[in-house]
């Protein structure tokens, strides 16, 4: 075999071979689930991407015979350091065939860029924020991918442990049968807190009665979400941006919030699961893959949680069960017959016991993994 060429992407062309990489690595594949190339081409463009404006990046692509084989990026997000008074690199959206030479070369390309502007450490795959897919995947490779996560194949993660990396944290996935009827338990624990005239459950019918509560949810996100590792505050631009991305895809059923006092303080969003539909469209949202896509959702079986939070004054008061038997009682309605955690953190506990107390089990596991530099 030839020699292994690391080249920073530059042009156009370059940041399509990068972005189409990992459909020629999984291409024998059948039930490999691709990005959404839309969102792909958006994700790696500084000038749309608000995210390169507090962090430094950059692209490879690992080529030997004058092919791609590989690609890998190093990130620095300068806006997570500062708050978390850290010196950490990043690496994320790796990709590449089954060889370890092609890992080494991309690794090591990342710590020495990392190292020259300053790094002690270096994590992932962990991209601009939790947003993006955390970890690789090493468990539950016989499920189908998760289209919010990694999809790599088992060599990938033993690879890089075989570079010297080490496990920095887990994430894992439950997937939890639909309970009916809903436990009593959660019913009297409702009926209790529904008691309490200080709280609003807010439901909705159409995406226009969301849109005057999407920025007031995405600043109680900000608030719920800075204890979560590797998440970074939207500003006020990313929270436009935020909402103008997902909004499409929302379902207003899967919706719930919880005002007090005219404010925000508790919200749970949740969307039937997009796979099979990106799976059917290769990842491609035109000119009709949108359509098939929505199509494919009122079809699926399962419901992923997407996001949740509550405003840390208001924990503790029921407010996680009044949404959530409104979210199962809107479930309840549809053919769906599984629920899926979305990634929780191993040291969640609050959150892996409230799945485990309704059947769940895990499912998959993703790992981040680290380096001291």
């Amino acid at each position: 075999m030839g020699e292994i060429i690391i080249k920073e992407v530059q042009t156009r062309s370059e940041l399509r071979q990068f972005i189409y990489l990992p459909s020629r690595v999984h291409k024998d594949q059948p039930d490999w689930l691709p990005p959404i190339y839309m969102d792909e081409w958006q994700l790696f463009n500084k000038k749309k991407n608000r995210s390169f404006q507090y962090a430094d990046a950059v692209l490879y692509l690992a080529f030997r015979d004058k092919k791609p084989v590989g690609r890998i990026m190093g990130l620095i997000n300068n806006r997570y350091n500062g708050i978390h008074n850290e010196k950490h690199g990043r690496f994320c959206f790796m990709e590449c065939y089954e060889d370890q030479e092609v890992v080494h070369t991309l690794l090591l390309k990342v710590e020495e860029w990392a190292s020259v502007k300053g790094m002690v450490k270096i994590v992932g795959p962990l991209g601009f924020s939790d947003k993006d897919p955390q970890g690789f995947q090493i468990e539950g490779f016989e499920f189908p991918y998760l289209f919010t996560a990694a999809t790599n194949q088992p060599y990938l993660p033993k690879m890089v442990e075989s570079e010297g990396y080490a496990k920095e944290v887990d994430l894992v996935n439950y997937n939890i049968p639909m309970p009916d009827p809903i436990p009593p338990l959660y019913l009297k624990a409702f009926e209790r807190t529904s008691r309490n005239g200080d709280f609003e459950i807010i439901e909705f019918r159409s995406k226009k009665e969301i849109r005057p509560y999407i920025i007031s949810v995405l600043e109680l996100m900000n608030e719920t979400f800075s204890e979560i590792y590797g998440f970074v505050p939207l500003n006020d631009k990313e929270k436009e941006e935020f909402a103008r991305r997902y909004l499409p895809l929302i379902d207003p059923a899967f919706i719930k919030l919880t005002k007090t006092k005219n404010r925000v303080v508790g919200f749970i969003i949740a969307m039937p699961d997009l796979s099979k539909g990106i799976i059917a469209t290769n990842g491609k949202l035109f000119p009709f893959g949108l359509f098939r896509i929505l199509k494919e959702m009122k079809r699926s079986e399962k419901i992923m949680l997407m996001l949740g939070g509550i405003s840390k004054e208001f924990r503790g008061q029921g407010l996680d069960v009044l949404m959530g038997v409104k979210l199962l009682q809107s479930i309840s309605k549809t053919p769906m017959k599984i629920i899926d955690s979305h990634l929780i953190l191993e040291t969640n506990t609050r959150m892996k016991a409230e799945c485990e107390r309704l059947n769940g089990k895990i499912v998959k596991r993703f790992r981040i993994f680290q380096k001291t530099l």
